[in-house]
């Protein structure tokens, strides 16, 4: 009975020893981040449709109600008045001001951006979804979608990372 407790301790402290590795190696190859893709698939979940988005149980919206019409939103995008072009560069120049957040996808001919967060020590994905409005000669709002690809919930972090973006924007439109 002391032989199979003591290989089943062997066992879980060479399993933990493993998990701590990958984790430890992060983004590099063979780290956290492959583990991810192997099991959920790539990290960047993916382009959205505003206009037709059923929501999730991880995920959080800023909207303005004419755009999502289907789903509720968390908080309410308001009207910048700049332009989108420059709407656009304030919103990428406020997500590279959030750690481990990367642009995965920049849509040339649309409005609509892509950008991943990683939380700081598991570094579960989350896709940030962009998408630029025009409102008028000088004037653009935003849609915002931020869902997470693993776990049930996610505490919160979501709509906090929309109330950070939307505040960092606001202060940078005035």
């Amino acid at each position: 009975m002391r032989r199979r407790a003591a290989g089943a301790a062997l066992a879980l402290g060479l399993l933990t020893l493993a998990g701590a590795v990958v984790v430890a190696r992060g983004e590099e190859p063979g780290g956290i981040d492959d583990l991810w893709v192997r099991l959920f698939g790539p990290a960047d979940l993916g382009p959205v449709d505003f206009a037709t988005l059923r929501r999730s149980r991880h995920d959080a919206l800023a909207c303005p109600p004419d755009i999502c019409p289907n789903a509720p939103a968390d908080l309410v995008a308001p009207v910048y008045p700049v332009a989108g072009a420059a709407l656009r560069e304030i919103v990428r120049a406020v997500a590279q001001q959030e750690p481990r957040t990367e642009p995965v996808f920049t849509d040339r001919w649309g409005e609509q951006d892509r950008y991943v967060a990683r939380s700081r020590l598991l570094r579960c994905p989350d896709t940030i979804t962009v998408e630029i409005i025009g409102r008028g000669e000088g004037a653009s709002t935003l849609a915002l979608y931020s869902r997470s690809q693993i776990g049930y919930g996610d505490f919160g972090e979501n709509r906090a990372r929309l109330a950070r973006w939307l505040a960092a924007i606001g202060t940078r439109t005035r």
